[in-house]
């Protein structure tokens, strides 16, 4: 009833006309016909109208010391294959190689043995797997279980910034408003363990573009990372590195349940 109260109350606001009315209809008809197995119009609108990702700030507040969530994305394929620890996700070329590593850690401290990294990410054409039916379906995605000490690698490519797609009435609204459809570089990640709560974020590239300005509102400053230049005789170097760069991006839990991933469809 709340929904139905405040639309009627920007119908009154605004004193909505009827050719108004029939745009909006117009619209909402389109997204819903653009809306399939492999494309979501509607989460893409809700994503760059901030609903997503203010859905997201409500229901998971974070205890200080825990890392931020931000959206799960229109991209994500459950079922990756389990890869060994360090294990590369690139099938084929698709950019730099970065080595990427950290710890699952609880909010105590404690190191998280055998939590799930479940990972997905572009390449340097700017696409996921999913948006490319000529690309092997498990190209730039994999899962990792931490080891005794709560550690965690694989080797990824470095990120590049990315549009949306904007060939519908979504990229319409942001051509209208001014906006761009950029997202900035980025890794997703969902960290599960036992007794915890799920984690859905991102590790943002720190030198990316659009970091101020992420078309779907889904920077926090938290969550950004450098990619650092590692040279053989580096004495920060991992010792299982045999890429030039890397990425630390350590994960910090909080206790609860886990909770399901929605997977509503995706944008490609």
């Amino acid at each position: 009833m709340s929904l139905v109260d405040h639309l009627h109350d920007f119908v009154c606001a605004v004193q909505l006309t009827e050719a108004e009315w029939r745009a909006g209809i117009k619209i909402l008809t389109e997204i819903g016909r653009m809306s399939d197995e492999h494309r979501q119009e509607f989460i893409l609108l809700s994503d760059t109208l901030g609903a997503s990702m203010l859905v997201d700030a409500i229901q998971h507040r974070v205890s200080d010391g825990a890392t931020e969530s931000t959206v799960l994305g229109p991209f994500y394929v459950p079922g990756s294959p389990l890869r060994r620890y360090g294990e590369s996700i690139a099938v084929k070329p698709a950019g730099p190689a970065v080595w990427v590593y950290g710890t699952v850690h609880s909010l105590d401290g404690a190191p998280l043995a055998g939590a799930e990294i479940d990972v997905w990410q572009n390449g340097d054409d700017m696409l996921y797997a999913v948006q490319d039916q000529d690309c092997p379906p498990d190209h730039l995605r994999g899962r990792f279980v931490t080891r005794r000490d709560g550690s965690y690698a694989f080797t990824a490519v470095r990120p590049t910034p990315y549009p949306i797609p904007d060939d519908g009435p979504v990229g319409r609204m942001l051509r209208a408003t001014g906006r761009h459809p950029w997202r900035p570089a980025h890794i997703h990640m969902i960290a599960r363990a036992s007794g915890h709560r799920s984690l859905t974020t991102h590790i943002f590239d720190a030198d990316s573009d659009h970091l101020d300005s992420d078309t779907v509102f889904g920077v926090k400053p938290s969550l950004s990372r450098r990619v650092e230049t590692r040279v053989p005789d580096d004495p920060d170097r991992p010792s299982e590195i045999e890429v030039q760069a890397s990425l630390r991006a350590d994960l910090v839990l909080e206790p609860g349940s886990q909770r399901p991933i929605m997977d509503w469809g995706r944008t490609a």
